[in-house]
């Protein structure tokens, strides 16, 4: 037999052969010598996984004398049997034997295990060459914080966060030491508030964040897994938002490469459905960090020597939305129109649902954003690496795809009467985000769907609004051509875009700007009412009472734009009706005219020789007013006097 062999049998007999009795005959001597001397045997004889053995020691040394030990190992008092010449064997020797006895809950839930928190805190900041407990001190904190409330509320109020932070970056990676400590930020998180986070914790967090980054990336077993559940967690807290900021001024860009890594690895392997979802929370959090352009990068992978094309993640995270969207979307549909009142499916369900959702929806839309920004610029400068044309083609059949899904989901909607939701306000806004960009797209769907998706309101809407916000880019390019002003004017479409523009404007007058999609709703409306083919003769009052909010709108301002363009719109409406009509209307009053006569009177002012360079930037609009004041001057006396004042 060779040598190690026969001296390891050899101690195991010479374990056996100590019985618990003589062991617990030293614990309760009178002498420290002899407590000492049975520690020592404990620590070689009895088996972590031997609770009454333990308990039974335990109670036979009692917590005063183990507390007289680690005192003294601190260098805090003196046991009687030596002095501080062997202060690290006694500090040892406590923390090994602390350790041990928690692996019983009663005593690791104790107030005694629970005091000496602080004091475990203190030996793993202590940089004492050759202190080689530090797995004990991680494996005692562990299992207090798991035995009671109170003891993880010690590992917190202690000051885990801090020291994990900067232990973390030092623990081998893989190693049970990095285990235990990502155990214990996980515990930690149930401590930690917005208010907390943003006060005290929010630097040490990012750093933790990432530790555990590299971990998720190198790592390929199940502690990558944990990683990823943990991150997962962190980003899906109240809190995410401030860490976002933290880490995007992290100088360092190893840990977002570590976490293109581990998502393209999570998502290219088969593993649970859940987990797919975990990895692209990450990659939703990512991309609101770095950008877009994080989806595209360099992939490296342990054990893969072959080049990986940067363009990976990003097929990846696609492709696996597009699944989870069908998949949702889906169960969504099944649970809101045909699972049975008896079910299991709640409420509760359906709101998880819709939030996930809206995470894999916030994905599909920053892609569309990043192809959209390729298409217009060199990609280069954009993720600083090349995409193909087959790449290309793969994403735009991605998200056709994916907005085909959508649409199917918003037709089932329609057909079962529902418009309230913010499921179906978040689908309108990706069709949207979608159409922006190629406003050419599912034409048939869009023709079937365009007066529906305009009337989808959010659970908090009185009316409908923000669904026609979302989808104003796309009625801007499609009111170019005279089939798309059809489409709005058939569909009754053009109203919601009328109401729209009124509430953006009241938003206006009251303090909040949103200038973009004013000027989208202005131009939509423009755009109807220049083309001569499409009447609106029986719709009076809508037009109407556009022109009191457009009156109110430009009263008090002196923007040249928005001059301009209210007095555009309002020559276009003036093409429809007469004064003598307007006067007549029981909801627009005289003095509404004369706001109007005078916003027609100040646009045609800028007319001339001497025009500044904003009204020149204007010169279509001016044009349109200049043109149609000729038509209808003769029917407008009010404005006409304006006018030549």
């Amino acid at each position: 037999m060779e040598e190690p062999q026969l001296l390891q049998q050899q101690e195991e007999e010479q374990s056996q052969s100590v019985s618990l009795q003589d062991c617990l005959k030293l614990l309760k001597g009178e002498r420290d010598e002899q407590r000492l001397a049975g520690l020592l045997l404990v620590t070689k004889f009895c088996k972590s996984d031997d609770l009454v053995s333990l308990r039974a020691i335990y109670d036979a040394v009692g917590p005063h004398f183990l507390d007289r030990l680690s005192r003294t190992g601190l260098g805090k008092g003196v046991v009687s049997s030596g002095s501080g010449e062997n202060r690290d064997a006694y500090l040892q020797l406590s923390v090994t034997v602390l350790s041990a006895f928690c692996r019983v809950s009663e005593i690791a839930s104790s107030k005694e295990m629970v005091s000496k928190v602080p004091m475990i805190f203190e030996v793993m900041s202590m940089n004492r060459s050759g202190m080689p407990v530090l797995e004990e001190c991680y494996e005692f904190l562990y299992l207090v914080s798991t035995a009671s409330e109170d003891g993880l509320t010690a590992l917190y109020e202690s000051g885990g966060i801090k020291l994990l932070a900067h232990q973390m970056s030092a623990l081998p990676d893989g190693s049970h030491l990095m285990e235990l400590a990502m155990k214990l930020v996980q515990l930690m998180l149930k401590k930690l508030s917005q208010g907390i986070v943003e006060n005290d914790h929010l630097s040490e967090l990012s750093v933790i964040v990432t530790k555990i980054a590299r971990q998720f990336a190198l790592l390929q077993n199940a502690l990558k897994f944990e990683a990823l559940h943990l991150l997962s967690a962190i980003f899906s807290s109240e809190y995410s938002t401030l860490l976002h900021d933290a880490l995007r001024v992290i100088q360092n860009e190893n840990w977002s490469n570590h976490m293109r890594d581990g998502v393209a690895t999570i998502l290219q392997n088969r593993v649970a459905p859940a987990e797919k979802f975990e990895a692209l929370i990450l990659a939703e959090s990512m991309v609101s960090i770095k950008g877009e352009g994080w989806l595209i990068g360099q992939i490296n992978l342990p054990n893969v020597q072959d080049p990986i094309p940067a363009d990976r993640c990003l097929l990846l995270v696609l492709e696996s939305s597009r699944v989870e969207v069908a998949v949702l979307l889906n169960e969504l549909a099944y649970s809101k129109y045909e699972a049975s009142k008896s079910s299991s499916s709640t409420a509760e369900t359906i709101i998880s649902k819709q939030q996930k959702v809206t995470i894999v929806f916030s994905l599909v839309e920053k892609i569309i954003k990043l192809i959209s920004n390729i298409g217009e610029t060199e990609e280069t400068q954009i993720t600083g690496h090349h995409l193909d044309e087959n790449t290309f083609i793969k994403a735009i059949n991605g998200l056709n795809e994916t907005i085909g899904v959508v649409l199917e989901y918003l037709q089932d909607a329609k057909e079962h009467g529902q418009k309230v939701g913010n499921d179906l306000l978040a689908s309108v806004r990706l069709v949207g985000s979608y159409l922006a960009e190629a406003p050419v797209a599912c034409e048939d769907k869009i023709t079937e769907l365009l007066g529906y998706m305009l009337s989808v309101e959010g659970e908090h809407e009185s009316s409908p609004f923000y669904s026609v916000c979302f989808l104003l880019p796309m009625l801007c390019q499609k009111t170019m051509k005279i089939e798309g002003c059809k489409l709005l004017a058939s569909s009754g479409g053009y109203k919601a875009v009328v109401d729209c523009l009124m509430k953006l404007i009241e938003q206006n007058r009251n303090g909040v700007e949103n200038n973009g999609c004013i000027f989208l709703a202005c131009d939509t409306i423009m755009n109807l009412l220049k083309m001569e083919q499409i009447t609106f003769s029986e719709d009076e009052s809508t037009f109407i009472s556009l022109l009191k909010a457009l009156a109110l709108w430009t009263e008090k301002t002196n923007d040249p734009s928005v001059v301009m363009m209210a007095s555009s719109i309002c020559t276009l409406i003036f093409d429809m009706t007469s004064e003598n009509a307007l006067l007549n209307h029981p909801s627009l009053s005289s003095s509404c005219l004369d706001s109007l006569s005078r916003l027609i009177a100040r646009s045609l002012a800028s007319w001339g020789q001497d025009m500044s360079d904003a009204a020149k930037a204007d010169m279509d609009l001016l044009e349109i007013v200049t043109a149609g004041y000729s038509r209808w001057a003769d029917r407008f006396p009010q404005i006409q006097k304006a006018v030549e004042r």
